[in-house]
């Protein structure tokens, strides 16, 4: 059972999302486009480890948090400023999350491990940094892949599928086999997969 404290922190966290002048189109209902990826990867952290640490938890719904606050416009268009762009929205994030989980007066000790989580530190090494790599690249497949495939070239779904499997554990590869995919989505993964 989620603590007081985590349920306040979520409130708190979407509460800082709702704010996302980007917004999506949900069951007919137009969320804020980062509130309901935070939820989305709640979801998906509840169904994939449901022994997952509070620490987990907080960082799993804080991933993105404010994140159209740094526009990747705002860095340049080639693969340098992408990566400094990702590096720089780690930080950002773990600031974020950080300054409302102390509002709520959560000790060092886990604030400083949702910042580690965020920050992706010791990705394969780490048992947790892992599960949230998980649970990002699930969250992909399961609520945006369609949409990616849908404007971009076969090769280039293909490469990013690619990646997204090697990111993730052989846990997380199961699970995202299990996945519900239209007859293109599934063929391209199977391509992926095989080449």
């Amino acid at each position: 059972m989620p603590t007081k404290k985590l349920l306040e922190a979520y409130r708190l966290f979407d509460k800082a999302n709702s704010l996302d002048p980007n917004l999506e189109t949900v069951n007919g209902d137009t969320i804020p486009k980062e509130l309901i990826y935070g939820q989305r990867m709640t979801q998906t952290l509840e169904s994939f480890n449901q022994d997952a640490s509070e620490a987990l938890r907080l960082a799993a719904r804080s991933q993105h948090i404010c994140r159209w606050e740094i526009p990747r416009s705002s860095y340049p268009m080639d693969r340098v400023g992408y990566l400094k762009w990702r590096e720089d929205l780690k930080k950002f994030h773990a600031a974020k999350a950080s300054e409302i989980l102390d509002s709520l007066d959560y000790d060092i000790e886990t604030i400083e491990r949702v910042s580690f989580l965020l920050q992706k530190k010791k990705l394969k090494k780490d048992e947790e940094t892992q599960a949230l790599e998980d649970i990002i690249c699930l969250v992909f497949l399961t609520y945006y892949y369609e949409d990616f495939l849908s404007k971009h070239k076969n090769e280039k779904v293909i490469d990013i599928l690619q990646k997204t499997w090697r990111k993730m554990s052989e846990k997380g590869q199961q699970a995202a086999l299990k996945g519900s995919y239209s007859k293109k989505a599934l063929d391209l993964i199977q391509q992926a997969l095989a080449s």
